[in-house]
């Protein structure tokens, strides 16, 4: 009698759970955070060893398996149009030289920086004034997104307004 007990609850628990909803929370959707900083300047400082390196802290907890995208605004055309590149982004000059916007992370904050072979003589376009926007991403949800692509991901996770730093 025990035994037909036990069958009876055991085939009672597992078909308890359907199909969808194993779907449905494989397919869980994970918020992600975004914001935008404008304004950086890049110089060489003493903080980090002479590098062209900006520190920004991200004022919000981030968890180890998130993932931060970083992006520059590259372009604005005449119509006002924003062409946004990830990074790391590379710029060949006609001399040769050349200049890679790059960018690292840890859980409290995100480092842009310069690496280049010619960076103390860079006209000021490349390093003033400089606009970038982070999205920190759930590292579930990266292979569902082209993430080369700020619009797309802004449209996969909802992004409507980049809060300015």
């Amino acid at each position: 009698m025990k035994r037909i007990l036990i069958l009876f609850l055991t085939t009672v628990l597992f078909t308890n759970c359907t199909n969808e909803e194993i779907v449905q929370e494989n397919n869980y959707f994970f918020e992600a955070s975004a914001f935008e900083i404008e304004n950086v300047d890049f110089n060489p400082s003493t903080n980090f060893d002479n590098d062209y390196r900006v520190r920004e802290f991200y004022g919000f907890q981030v968890l180890p398996t998130d993932v931060p995208l970083v992006y520059i605004l590259w372009e604005t055309l005449s119509n006002g149009t924003e062409i946004w590149r990830p990074l790391p982004q590379t710029v060949i000059f006609n001399d040769g030289n050349d200049l890679v916007y790059n960018y690292d992370f840890t859980q409290s904050y995100v480092d842009f920086f310069l690496e280049g072979s010619d960076l103390d003589n860079l006209d000021s376009i490349w390093t003033q004034n400089q606009v970038f926007r982070v999205v920190i991403v759930p590292s579930v949800n990266v292979g569902r997104v082209d993430l080369s692509d700020l619009n797309a991901v802004m449209n996969f996770y909802g992004i409507t307004e980049f809060k300015k730093r």
